[in-house]
């Protein structure tokens, strides 16, 4: 042979040595039927029967996702079972929301408070005493020109139960509208006798008995806000996170303390709430320590966030509660209220009426 041919079959015993030969199917039979051949070793990660109960250390047990928490505060803040969940005074609180900064978040306050104590089992009037009539639009209550309106209690004496509507799909609350004739009220009022107190007039002839009874004033100081401040026993005071808001406190608290002085000495301010909250800025930060070094406990611990849903609820005739109840703006809210409710009863929670 030559040289070359004997290197090739070299090469190829080589590699036969190297590749294990397979064995032929009748050897696999008889080795698998031989009773002497010992069992090959269980391999020592085989699958074992899993518990059914078992749970990852991974999956916390208590964390619900965020769609299911959503859901159960929807659930809470709708109530749809209409049980009296949030305690009910033992007399009627009249609260006059006021500042005469505009912008602030009166509106939407009132509108909001009166809608989560509502759907808790409190029977609630809204009296709405801005001439724009936003509070109206909130609760989606008719007040074009023509209908009756808080303008013909206050000029012509018309009585209360006359005018106040019942808010669709909120069976415990009522709204008393106001229309563009109320721009005219206070040239009006002027010449009326006894004109800072036509409103308490009207809020004390009322024949019904309402647990709330939230009026929402206009930025001014002027008669119309006189009267709310004449006709409630509260003011809660909404208060914007900036500086503005700070400056114009002090002449409110003035005129408050004039209209305590001289026309409703059971007058007093119960209740501060901090609006529009950005904890973003170090300004909402200070503006917060600032009112709650000066007001002390008076000032809620909820505070309402910058929230776009409680801006979009008016444009569908409705409150954040029942626009997007599981949203940050309407737990603030509902956060609110209760606090509230809790601050000024001692009566248990549970009563059914």
């Amino acid at each position: 042979r030559s040289a070359a041919t004997r290197r090739n079959t070299t090469a190829s015993a080589r590699f036969e040595q190297a590749v294990p030969h397979q064995p032929a199917p009748d050897a696999v039979r008889d080795a698998t039927a031989a009773p002497d051949t010992p069992a090959l070793p269980a391999e020592p990660y085989a699958a074992e029967p899993v518990d059914p109960s078992y749970v990852s250390r991974e999956t916390a047990e208590d964390d619900d996702p965020p769609l299911a928490m959503e859901a159960m505060r929807a659930v809470q803040i709708l109530n749809p079972s209409g049980e009296v969940t949030m305690p009910r005074p033992e007399r009627t609180r009249v609260m006059c929301v006021a500042n005469q900064k505009g912008g602030v978040g009166k509106t939407t306050t009132t509108v909001n408070l009166a809608v989560a104590l509502a759907l808790h089992g409190n029977r609630v009037l809204v009296v709405d005493l801005d001439p724009q009539g936003n509070a109206s639009t909130g609760l989606n209550v008719p007040h074009h020109t023509g209908v009756p309106d808080v303008y013909d209690c206050l000029i012509n004496s018309v009585p209360l139960e006359e005018v106040a509507q019942g808010v669709e799909g909120i069976p415990n609350l009522w709204c008393v509208p106001a229309t563009i004739d109320l721009a005219g009220a206070e040239i009006e009022l002027v010449s009326v006798v006894a004109r800072e107190s036509r409103l308490a007039r009207a809020i004390a002839a009322y024949p019904g008995h309402f647990d709330y009874v939230f009026i929402d004033c206009p930025p001014s100081l002027g008669l119309l806000t006189v009267n709310a401040l004449v006709a409630a026993q509260e003011v809660l005071i909404p208060i914007q996170c900036e500086y503005y808001a700070l400056e114009g406190l002090n002449q409110l608290i003035n005129n408050i303390n004039l209209v305590r002085q001289h026309l409703n000495p059971r007058l007093e301010v119960s209740t501060i709430l901090l609006t529009m909250y950005d904890r973003r800025t170090r300004l909402a930060d200070a503006v917060e320590q600032d009112v709650r070094n000066h007001f002390g406990d008076k000032v809620l611990q909820a505070v309402i966030p910058r929230n776009v849903r409680v801006s979009e609820a008016p444009s569908y005739g409705q409150s954040v509660m029942t626009y997007d109840p599981g949203s940050r703006g309407a737990t603030s809210y509902f956060e609110a209220a209760q606090e509230i409710a809790e601050r000024g009863v001692k009566e248990p929670v549970g009563r059914n009426a």
